[in-house]
């Protein structure tokens, strides 16, 4: 009678602790650092004119973020890129430009060399969103006025290229996609919340992911992510490499997160996108009457804290 007396209070303490309601947040310190490491492989296939054009692509980054300040709801981050790297397999060969290649000659790994240690700002909310990014864009244009031998037309192309990638609205969705992952109310072992982002780059999309508390140790939370991805068909052409394009893309993405039950910062997180779909290439002078054609892409993302 006794053991099975103390099984039942086992098995109510078990009971108790699944329905615990946890408040989810960042709790980070004022004066501290916290980086992220990310590593990002993308493969990506086209058909262009009925001729098969796969491209491979790897990004890497390590990015810090210091708490210069606090308030009830807010963190306020001075954001340093430390290094950037970016490798592509493209049909026509291998390209690497890396921020701690010196060789002034490589122009993109110069100007990626240059935008290491080149303080922004960004405003956290206690659940991860970034509520604002301000002076990046200053700071890539500040940087590529560096580069006398970049002028005209290819200095304009290669500033939106860079806005594309770094910019404030980049910056924004690339760093929610790691951060933005708490509910606004406390929620308990197994519950489920949703989160809406959005990445914009090259394509602008739209993310739903439903996330799920799936275990709690002493040391982390462990958090479970489905998400459904779709661009939207009524965006306006945006240019890349000097053509108005736009995508018709959706798919899906799965997530697995780690995060420090001390202060909420992102431990490990493991990603992984799939979305297909169509790339419309408005009539331009380089590529006259314009095109559409099909593309799928497979993005696999991991980040760390070191």
């Amino acid at each position: 009678m006794k053991y099975l007396f103390n099984l039942f209070l086992l098995l109510m303490v078990s009971v108790a602790c699944q329905g615990q309601k946890l408040k989810l947040a960042l709790h980070l310190t004022k004066g501290n650092t916290y980086n992220m490491v990310t590593t990002t492989s993308s493969a990506v296939k086209q058909t262009i004119n009925g001729q098969l054009n796969n491209i491979e692509l790897t990004i890497t980054g390590n990015t810090s973020f210091k708490v210069l300040n606090a308030d009830d709801s807010l963190y306020y981050m001075e954001v340093n890129y430390k290094n950037l790297g970016m490798k592509m397999q493209l049909p026509t060969g291998p390209v690497n430009f890396d921020s701690q290649k010196k060789d002034p000659s490589d122009i993109m790994s110069s100007i990626l060399s240059g935008l290491v240690n080149k303080p922004f700002t960004a405003t956290f909310t206690k659940s991860g969103k970034v509520r604002s990014v301000e002076n990046v864009e200053k700071m890539i244009s500040s940087v590529l006025d560096g580069f006398t031998q970049v002028q005209g037309p290819q200095k304009e192309q290669i500033k939106n290229q860079f806005i594309q990638s770094f910019g404030e609205k980049a910056i924004k969705g690339n760093i929610e996609m790691s951060t933005a992952i708490f509910p606004e109310v406390p929620v308990s072992k197994n519950e489920k919340w949703t989160i809406n982002t959005t990445l914009e780059s090259a394509m602008t999309a739209k993310i739903s992911t439903v996330y799920q508390l799936t275990d709690v140790t002493p040391t982390s939370y462990a958090i479970h992510g489905d998400a459904t991805i779709a661009t939207n068909a009524n965006d306006n052409y945006k240019e890349v490499n000097g053509m108005p394009m736009k995508y018709n893309m959706s798919g899906t993405m799965t997530a697995d997160i780690k995060a420090d039950k001390a202060t909420g910062w992102i431990s490990e997180s493991k990603t992984k996108q799939t979305i297909s779909g169509t790339v419309e290439i408005k009539d331009n002078p380089k590529v006259p009457g314009g095109i559409t054609f099909p593309m799928s892409v497979v993005n696999e993302s991991v980040t760390t804290d070191k």
